[in-house]
C-alpha cells in the first residue's frame, strides 16, 4: 500500500472518488496492491486471538466510508491468510450499503482446529471490493417463463 498523501501507487488517481474517515491516524487507508488489483486491503485497528476450531471476533479497520450512490462494498476474505492460518470471513462476502457511515469491521473465524491465530494491530486482514449494483424494481405475476434449468437446485447438475 502506498502511505497516506502518496497519489503515485496503484489506485490512486484515476477511478472511483470514495471519500474515507481516518478513525486511527496511525493506520493506513485501504489500499491497492497491485495495479489492476480488484480488492483493497483493510487493516486490523486491534489485536485480536482467534482461538482454533471456529473462534471468530469482529475486528475493526479504522476507517469508515461514503460508498457513493449505485454502489456497495463487499468485503472478502484474504487468500493467503485462509491458506496459511485457516483464516476467513464469515458471511462473505460482507455488504457495505452505500448509506453505512459507521466505521468498517471484518468478522472474522479460525477455522484451524488445532492452532490459534493473532491477529496484529495493522495485519492486512480483509479485501474490500466496490462494486456497481443496480436497483431491482421487483413485479408480482401470475407464473415464470421456462427456462432450461427449470426447478433445478442445489446438486440439480451433478457431481
Amino acid at each position: 500500500m502506498t502511505p497516506a498523501g502518496d497519489d503515485s501507487g496503484p489506485g490512486h488517481g484515476a477511478g472511483l472518488p470514495v471519500p474515507v474517515v481516518r478513525l486511527d491516524p496511525d493506520l493506513p487507508l485501504p489500499g491497492y496492491v497491485h495495479a489492476g488489483d480488484a480488492g483493497a486491503d483493510l487493516v486490523a485497528r486491534i489485536e485480536v486471538l482467534l482461538e482454533p476450531d471456529g473462534g471468530r471476533a469482529m475486528v475493526p479497520t479504522g476507517i469508515a466510508l461514503a460508498i457513493p450512490e449505485g454502489y456497495a462494498g463487499f468485503v472478502q476474505p484474504r487468500s493467503g491468510l485462509a491458506l496459511r492460518h485457516g483464516v476467513t470471513c464469515l458471511n462473505t462476502p460482507g455488504l457495505i450499503d452505500c448509506g453505512y457511515r459507521d466505521e468498517l469491521a471484518v468478522l472474522l473465524v479460525n477455522t484451524d482446529p488445532e492452532v490459534p491465530y493473532r491477529v496484529q494491530r495493522g495485519d492486512r486482514i480483509a479485501q474490500l471490493v466496490i462494486q456497481r449494483v443496480e436497483t431491482a424494481r421487483f413485479v408480482e405475476v401470475d407464473s415464470l417463463d421456462g427456462s432450461e434449468r427449470g426447478h433445478g437446485g442445489f446438486g440439480s447438475t451433478g457431481r
